[in-house]
């Protein structure tokens, strides 16, 4: 199920939040509590049973995939999705209210002890992630029960429609109850901040269809269930894969791209973009005089502008261009699938020069040893080519783009300049 990430500074803990980031957190556990007191109906022991059997198999699957669990939290970067949804998806099909909200903390509770203290995951956000679980599971269980149960037999469509509504509304409601903390606790963030990415959510979904597999499994031959388990942790090793290569193709000091990984989604993109006879642009963007930032502040400090700078590159451009680190204080941006023709061109040079000013507008504040910092006058010098009048592949836009780059920080930095048939000096050996 989808949880905030691991924090980066202190201001995360609950009461250095935003206050109507808290009032938010606290409205969402009171609902989740007011929710399972109203439904506090006695329930049966063999509902009791069925929840403590549903519990046994969360421990043992969490055991099993402890490790990579681990793993998989240290490395998120904004939401995270664990596969616990398809023990707590169960629990809402099968259980009143109560019993499934006392599954859920359970679980969470265990995955808390194992998985999130030790990666040091605050303990207000694993209280706020159990409290939309509950709330997700409740949604989804009276789906279920207004559908009539769960299905009886093949020819159960009312059924079938009702769980698969209810693995939409999970999804749904605990998707919006994340964002919206998200978007009160942070600075512009993307689209993919708050719903996390395409992969997450199919792997969410995936796991949601497990869960309810195993509940029909529970409802009808309960020995069928372990059959769950083996999938599930399979699920669990792929995706540690992807998220692992997200993690090799990531620049650490950015969250950008690193320039591998640039060069082969935008050769990729540019070879789609030659294809369908579309317009695309590069643009190398180098700030200017930034080893002065490094010898006056120390490389800590210019690792914090970096990420600054990365920052406000990749909010000023659209959710579909590629932005990356190229090296050093350089970095590169593809706009694929501009206008054709001059509305091309136009939106090309409107996104570069947006950029520069961006930058220069910037004042980054840093943390150090003496206070606070704040860093300004910085500014980036750009070069920037098209896709096809400059070049037909990557390299040679890329070539073009940085000829540009070459010819703004000559002309007095701090400029914008496109690809024109110029030719550039070659420095003579010894200068």
């Amino acid at each position: 199920m989808a949880d905030l990430a691991p924090p980066t500074t202190g201001r995360w803990e609950l009461w250095g939040l935003p206050p109507r980031a808290v009032t938010v957190v606290l409205a969402v556990e009171a609902a989740a509590v007011a929710f399972v007191v109203a439904g506090g109906a006695v329930p049966s022991s063999g509902d009791v049973g069925l929840a403590a059997f549903l519990t046994v198999l969360s421990v043992v699957h969490t055991e099993l995939a402890t490790g990579i669990e681990r793993i998989r939290r240290r490395a998120a970067q904004t939401s995270y999705f664990d596969l616990s949804s398809v023990w707590t998806f169960a629990a809402a099909l099968l259980l009143p209210p109560m019993l499934a909200a006392a599954v859920i903390a359970a679980v969470y509770l265990h995955l808390w002890h194992r998985v999130w203290r030790p990666a040091k995951v605050p303990l207000h956000r694993h209280i706020y992630t159990t409290a939309t679980v509950v709330l997700a599971a409740g949604a989804a269980h009276a789906v279920v029960q207004q559908s009539g149960g769960l299905p009886t037999g093949a020819a159960d469509a009312s059924g079938v429609a009702g769980i698969a509504l209810a693995v939409l509304l999970y999804v749904l409601v605990n998707t919006v109850l994340v964002a919206a903390v998200i978007v009160l606790t942070s600075e512009r963030p993307g689209f993919r901040d708050l719903v996390g990415g395409w992969d997450d959510n199919t792997v969410e979904i995936a796991t949601i269809c497990l869960g309810a597999l195993a509940a029909v499994a529970l409802g009808s031959t309960p020995g069928l269930v372990a059959l769950v388990l083996p999938p599930i942790l399979v699920l669990h090793r792929a995706v540690l894969v992807r998220q692992l290569e997200e993690v090799a193709s990531t620049d650490a000091k950015t969250g950008l791209l690193n320039a591998a990984a640039w060069q082969v989604q935008g050769t990729r993109t540019v070879r789609r973009v030659h294809r369908s006879r579309g317009t695309a642009a590069v643009l190398i963007l180098d700030l200017d005089h930034f080893k002065a930032v490094n010898d006056s502040y120390g490389h800590l400090v210019g690792d914090d502008v970096l990420a600054a700078v990365a920052a406000e590159l990749r909010s000023a451009v659209r959710e579909q261009d590629i932005v990356g680190r190229f090296g050093g204080e350089e970095f590169v941006v593809l706009l694929p699938d501009l206008p054709p023709g001059p509305a091309g061109d136009t939106e090309m040079r409107a996104v570069a020069e947006r950029l520069r000013q961006r930058v220069a507008c910037m004042a980054v504040a840093v943390d150090t040893p003496d206070g606070v910092l704040t860093i300004g006058g910085l500014s980036v010098s750009v070069g920037g080519a098209a896709v096809p009048i400059d070049g037909t592949t990557l390299e040679q836009v890329l070539n073009a783009a940085d000829a540009s780059l070459y010819i703004a920080k000559r002309d007095g930095r701090n400029l914008v300049r496109f690809a024109a048939p110029v030719e550039i000096p070659t420095p003579r050996s010894g200068t």
